[in-house]
């Protein structure tokens, strides 16, 4: 069983291309990853690796080796999880990035249920907007809303999110309600992901409003407290507004033109084989939010 020592270490090295990403993937310390692959490049005869002050690559043998071992190690986790999905204990850390209202508003708390249905499971939710590197950062999975680049990433929709503009009752009375999207550009406007906004007709797509004003932020929340403060006119995906609209601390503008919108999704690596904990936290996202609506 000795042979078997440190070809774990050896694919996630080959896989994350440093000892430091490795170590941080499998929980441990970077001079425990580099003693495995030592001892391992020892036994074999041959380098694995060919190392440099930036980075870790693969020499010709330890690719060809690495073909081999992956599988090796992907059908031991699929043994082991097979295992463990029969006694439905999941363990370990759950690393989800996110960012926007709808994730603190609703992802959460989706993801606070499913971790009391599973006591020995422990969920980090970092919000942040910036790209997440899968590998050196840890993360199992992404909340992410519109338009998604080509990334060879995997993503599954949770929802459409329609949009709805808004206004306080405050500005309306002092600079007056827009009958049609073109005004906007003589308003106000609180900016968010951007200030091109694209409104719909009866399901058609209109030209786009280039918009400006005196706030701008990427975070939802204090978007919506410009808007009711008064400081001009919002448009974010319905779900944003969060009881302001019904409410009625936020009054509607631009009801007929407010357009369909974009989707979140659950953003993942492309990778053959996912955690238990990964694979499940993802159907239950996917399954709690097949019905969901504004």
């Amino acid at each position: 069983m000795d042979s078997f020592e440190g070809i774990n270490e050896f694919v996630v090295v080959a896989e994350s291309h440093g000892f430091s990403a490795a170590a941080k993937q499998l929980g441990c310390s970077t001079s425990h990853v580099s003693r495995q692959i030592s001892r391992l490049e020892e036994r074999v005869g041959v380098a694995l690796f060919a190392r440099s002050t930036r980075m870790v690559t693969l020499t010709e043998a330890g690719q060809a080796y690495y073909q081999h071992c992956k599988d090796l190690v992907v059908g031991l986790q699929q043994a082991n999880e097979q295992i463990t999905s029969q006694q439905t204990q999941l363990s370990g850390t759950l690393r989800v990035s996110a960012a926007g209202a709808f994730a603190e508003n609703y992802v959460a708390p989706a993801l606070m249920e499913f971790c009391k249905a599973h006591p020995n499971l422990s969920v980090e939710m970092n919000f942040n907007t910036r790209m997440v590197n899968f590998i050196e950062d840890g993360t199992d999975f992404a909340i992410r809303y519109g338009r998604l680049n080509d990334s060879g990433l995997v993503a599954r929709k949770l929802v459409d999110r329609p949009m709805a503009a808004a206004a306080s009752q405050g500005y309306i009375e002092q600079f007056g309600l827009p009958t049609h999207p073109e005004q906007l550009k003589h308003h106000s406007c609180i900016i968010a992901n951007n200030d091109h906004w694209l409104f719909e007709k009866d399901g058609a797509p209109l030209n786009q409003v280039r918009v400006q004003g005196r706030w701008r932020s990427n975070s939802s929340s204090a978007v919506i407290k410009a808007c009711e403060e008064g400081l001009g006119i919002v448009y974010l995906p319905k779900s944003s507004y969060n009881g302001a609209l019904s409410g009625g601390r936020l009054v509607p503008v631009l009801e007929d033109y407010w357009g369909s919108g974009t989707s979140s999704w659950i953003v993942y690596q492309n990778r053959r084989f996912l955690p238990l904990r990964v694979r499940l936290a993802i159907d239950f996202l996917v399954a709690h939010f097949s019905d969901w609506s504004e």
